[in-house]
């Protein structure tokens, strides 16, 4: 598609999402080959409609923070000729899989997605002691189960071990300000003036779902791995400036939809100087595909994206990442998305404050990634 026809096309579908009243601020860029070609921001960050939604506003991004948090370990990984398939106790010896290499613990399939032990968000520190005290659910080889929560402490540990600094602080000297990014893993004091408001989704028919189900029932696989870590549970914690400042890479990225964008150019290669290839192979490498024991759905994991699954024909089974079968990203809880495709050069993200009571995308980003794909 040309882009003054992206253009018009992603405009129609944006506009009426805000008709059909499913959104109160957002924005979405696409970008090709190290250009943004199509930005579009409109509405509100407040419900006071006290500041209009710009191309720069900043947002919570909750898990699409896990794309950009991944290259940066394995980014410091690479600085140390170390990849992959190096086992994590070559870097943290206390790890409690013995068997585990950085692939294994980038796409989920190390069994720390619960807790035993009690900590909270804030304290680095204790969830490294609870990760290293607790017995895996599962192992390398039995499959994977999505870690919403822990992830965060599982990829920062390594980065700390490597660079001597919180993954949030290696992120933005070796990879945001180098790229330009309005992203931020710890965002500065001087920041928060531009971040917009979160407000919580409603339940829908989806929260009747195998998924929400569980995710209600006390104890189940589902439960454990969004309770593991207590702290930022709620849609209001992620609106205080303390949230926005901790530097979380499992949920606290704070950026625009165009850094996000532009993120997954340097990861698909179209913006080069920045993430070695390598770096870039690996984030879209698939690692494992099937049944995830959390998110209770198909799911395909890279080293700490994901992919649409595949049928045996390897026609996809969703597009979420656009018709591509190489295309790779990460979604956010409530509705934030980003993605690259190596295939075409396009990348894409889209950014919201009123939120679906979801953890992957829903109807009005999908209709932008039909849009920016047609």
């Amino acid at each position: 598609m040309r882009a003054d026809g992206l253009a018009s096309a992603l405009h129609a579908r944006f506009a009426e999402n805000f008709r059909a009243g499913r959104e109160l601020g957002a924005a979405v860029s696409v970008w090709k080959d190290g250009v943004e070609i199509a930005s579009l921001a409109d509405g509100w960050c407040e419900r006071e409609h006290r500041r209009p939604w710009a191309s720069d506003t900043l947002v919570p991004l909750y898990s699409a923070t896990k794309g950009p948090a991944s290259a940066a370990l394995l980014l410091a990984l690479a600085r140390h000729g170390l990849g992959p398939e190096t086992p994590v106790r070559e870097v943290w010896p206390a790890f409690p899989v013995a068997e585990a290499d950085f692939g294994h613990l980038l796409s989920h399939q190390c069994g720390l997605f619960g807790l035993d032990r009690k900590a909270g968000v804030w304290d680095h520190g204790a969830g490294v002691a609870a990760i290293e005290a607790q017995v895996p659910a599962m192992r390398p080889g039995e499959g994977h189960a999505y870690h919403p929560r822990t992830f965060g402490v599982l990829v920062d540990e390594p980065v700390r071990r490597l660079a001597g600094m919180p993954l949030g602080e290696f992120w933005w000297r070796e990879i945001a300000r180098p790229l330009g990014l309005d992203l931020w893993i710890g965002l500065p004091e001087g920041e928060s003036g531009r971040v917009a408001k979160l407000y919580p989704g409603v339940p829908s028919k989806r929260s009747q779902d195998a998924f929400y189900l569980d995710f209600m029932r006390k104890g189940s696989p589902t439960w454990r791995a969004f309770h593991a870590l207590d702290g930022l549970t709620a849609v209001h914690e992620m609106n205080q400036p303390r949230a926005w400042a901790a530097g979380l890479p499992a949920l606290g990225g704070v950026g625009s939809a165009s850094a996000l964008a532009k993120f997954y150019q340097a990861a698909i290669g179209r913006i080069p100087g920045v993430l070695p290839e390598d770096v870039c192979r690996w984030l879209g490498r698939p690692m494992v595909s099937g049944p995830d024991r959390v998110l209770l759905r198909d799911t395909v994991f890279t080293c700490g994206c994901q992919m649409d699954p595949v049928d045996g024909n390897g026609t996809k089974r969703r597009r979420l990442y656009g018709p591509s079968a190489e295309a790779f990203g990460h979604p956010g809880a409530g509705g934030s998305h980003g993605f690259g495709d190596p295939r075409t050069g396009v990348s894409f993200a889209y950014a919201m404050n009123l939120m679906e009571l979801s953890v992957m995308p829903g109807t009005r980003c999908q209709d932008l990634v039909d849009a920016a794909f047609a």
